[in-house]
């Protein structure tokens, strides 16, 4: 889920996986090629604040493994090979292709409109689900505003702590988001909106009668073999091995460009049900790129779906500053790299950070976790204005190895 709460070594060869060890302060380094280049690179995300780095690269020579700083501070140990951690807004790729299977089987149509499944449901401040249509919702350019906005409270760590165990309904959020008036009339512009996400899943509840988490654990979990991934809905906990998840929080005369972050606080214990469909779920390095390499290579989807997802429209000037060339379709970003564009999305919960990337033939896949989402640069550092894992992940796809 995009983080929208604050505005408010020695290498080793282990099944054919390249392992680097975990890091400058812990240890040195003496892998070479394109190991070493991705350990420098995940050493260099701790001077942005990354208390620890988790990073696999799935290629068809095998795979490279690298980690750097600490899963938890206070021990000094790093974050295990095979932690599982919250993935955020990753979760956005396997709602939209549920919703494309269900397309695919003729249950529903993206051109179909919301009120057709959910009558009523959107009916308010100029949002008006009569009007939006499911394609809309997972393109976000449905115009529904950010349920997230009426959270302000969860930018506090007193806000935080009073309502980290709190369970939301997914008709809560909706009605969170619908205080507010619509962004823009449906179709006409591109905003990210955590919201439309939640209305997708209805639709899925709706259609199927199955929770949204069954029919994606029953259509794309357990038939990849994901199985160190999770779909919690309110279960507060994330199964073991995990780093902590370390979250910091907004200071007296903060702004977005200076939040001005106190000292962080130990995040892991979160109801991810404030995050739903948008970006409840848990998994690990290792699934993550596997799901990421089916569905671009067709295993998750249908050729006439898949080509829908992949079907993208012009983003804002904030994405694109994160990523160059980002454009989304429905449920994934296309973006531009040195050699020539990959496929990813990425999420923010608090605790953890998950970027990502495929190639277009589905040959290289990389997934880098990050146990924070409130990142709080060293003294003299300045943050870049593009993603801070962009080199990482170039290098990671563009490389040969």
């Amino acid at each position: 889920m995009r983080k929208s709460f604050a505005a408010v070594m020695l290498a080793a060869t282990v099944a054919g996986a390249t392992v680097v060890g975990v890091g400058a302060a812990q240890a040195t380094t003496n892998g070479s090629g394109l190991g070493a280049t991705l350990q420098s690179d995940a050493d260099a995300l701790q001077r942005y604040g990354a208390p620890g780095v988790l990073v696999e690269l799935d290629t068809p020579r095998g795979d490279i493994r690298v980690r750097s700083g600490h899963g938890n501070v206070a021990r000094r140990t790093p974050i295990a090979w095979d932690a599982k951690f919250r993935i955020g807004s990753y979760t956005k790729p396997f709602v939209a292709a549920t919703v494309l299977q269900l397309a695919g089987e003729r249950k529903l149509s993206l051109d179909d409109k919301v009120e057709r499944f959910l009558p009523g449901l959107i009916r308010s401040n100029g949002n008006d689900g009569r009007k939006i249509t499911v394609r809309q919702l997972l393109q976000h350019t449905s115009g529904l505003p950010e349920y997230t906005n009426a959270m302000t409270a969860m930018g506090t760590e007193e806000g935080f702590q009073e309502s980290r165990l709190r369970t939301w309904t997914n008709a809560e959020l909706v009605g969170l988001a619908t205080r507010f008036p619509a962004d823009f009339a449906p179709g006409t512009r591109w905003s990210y909106s955590n919201t439309g996400y939640v209305v997708a899943s209805m639709i899925i509840e709706k259609v199927t009668g199955h929770t949204w988490q069954q029919e994606v654990r029953d259509r794309i979990v357990r038939p990849l073999g994901l199985r160190d991934t999770y779909l919690p809905g309110t279960t507060p906990t994330i199964p073991r091995p995990h780093a902590v998840g370390y979250q910091r929080f907004p200071g007296l005369g903060a702004t977005p460009e200076d939040p001005r972050y106190g000292e962080p606080i130990d995040a892991t214990l979160l109801n991810p049900s404030l995050a739903g469909p948008a970006g409840e779920m848990i998994s690990t390095a290792d699934d993550a790129n596997t799901f990421l390499r089916a569905l671009v290579t067709g295993k998750v989807l249908k050729r006439a779906q898949l080509a829908e997802m992949q079907r993208t429209v012009a983003t804002d000037d904030n994405l694109r500053a994160r990523w160059p060339g980002a454009r989304y379709g429905l449920g994934i970003v296309w973006a531009d790299n040195s050699c020539g564009g990959y496929w990813s999305h990425g999420g923010d919960i608090p605790g953890f950070m998950t970027r990502n990337g495929v190639t277009p033939n589905g040959s290289r896949s990389v997934t880098v976790s990050i146990n924070t989402d409130s990142l709080k640069p060293d003294p003299g550092v300045r943050m870049p204005k593009a993603d801070i894992t962009t080199d990482l992940v170039d290098h990671a796809l563009c490389n040969a190895r």
